[in-house]
């Protein structure tokens, strides 16, 4: 399995982690990944606001260049998933407009023709990996660990561009969570907004958007949350004390990038995994895993 790797932001910033853990896990899967290093932000729908053809053109330069290397294009974070899914869209079903993008895109000597697929990590591992050979992977089983499972919205909305799972009731990140032998718990707002998008915008609002999410966790007893969106982490976890602060009520409730759940599972460290640069203590994570 080979596909053209988009980093996305977050990776090679603010959580260098998600980076490191998925190189190592896609290593380990046997995966082949060709970055592409000379990719640009997808614009994390904020450009799409400002200056929708301007978010097109980046973005359909992201998919010139996977297409060029002949591949299908993966992703770690459900935000890019989100915006390069309905980017890529419109200009499988838009000829006039990827024609005018094109014009942008010849500057360079690129020329996209819409073939290129869009993939997050997740899909990976359930369609092309599947259930039956991830579990043969799996050395260290996440048992007596409940983990709740945290999709954030991009990665499932609009359905109609991402097609993937059913944005009302997902199961894609409980079957892996099984997979790896873990047990997933139930909670509320596991397919709703963390409150990223809106915190720098109005913070009251946007902490207490991660507090609900947190607080939901907690009383459904998760020992730890997961997320397939790095921009979710960085609300659940970088936040957290801050949502503690602004809700009156401890959490304490570690957050786990995708990557990181799947190689504990497959006998990589906490270290490895650099689980030690998140900001809430994984200390009780890891004395769960140990017993």
């Amino acid at each position: 399995m080979k596909y053209a790797f988009y980093t996305g932001c977050a990776a090679k910033g603010a959580t260098p982690e998600l980076y490191v853990s998925t190189r190592l896990v896609t290593q380990k899967l046997e995966m082949e990944l060709v970055e592409l290093k000379s990719a640009a932000c997808c614009g994390a729908g904020v450009i799409t606001e400002a200056d929708p053809e301007l978010a097109i053109a980046l973005n359909a330069r992201t998919f010139a260049l996977a297409e060029a290397e002949g591949l299908d294009l993966m992703t770690i974070c459900g935000t890019c998933q989100g915006v390069m899914a309905q980017i890529n869209k419109q200009l499988k079903e838009d000829s006039e407009l990827l024609k005018r993008i094109n014009v942008y895109l010849e500057k360079e000597g690129l020329h996209y023709k819409g073939t290129v697929k869009v993939k997050h990590f997740l899909w990976i591992l359930l369609d092309d990996i599947g259930v039956d050979r991830l579990k043969t992977y799996v050395t260290h089983p996440l048992r007596n660990l409940k983990i709740a499972p945290f999709y954030g919205c991009y990665i499932l909305r609009p359905s109609s561009a991402l097609g993937y799972d059913d944005p009302n009731q997902p199961t894609s990140l409980e079957t892996v969570i099984e997979a790896l032998g873990g047990e997933a718990v139930d909670y509320e707002g596991r397919n709703k907004c963390c409150g990223f998008p809106v915190i720098l915008e109005n913070p009251d609002i946007g902490l207490a958007m991660s507090g609900k999410r947190l607080e939901e966790a907690k009383t459904a007893r998760a020992d730890v949350m997961v997320t397939p969106c790095p921009l979710c982490h960085m609300n659940l976890d970088l936040q957290q004390e801050r949502v503690e602060k602004h809700i009156g009520k401890p959490f304490e409730m570690p957050v786990l990038h995708l990557p990181q759940l799947a190689g504990l599972a497959m006998g990589f460290s906490p270290v490895d995994m650099q689980m030690m640069r998140h900001f809430v203590p994984v200390a009780s994570l890891i004395s769960k895993l140990q017993t």
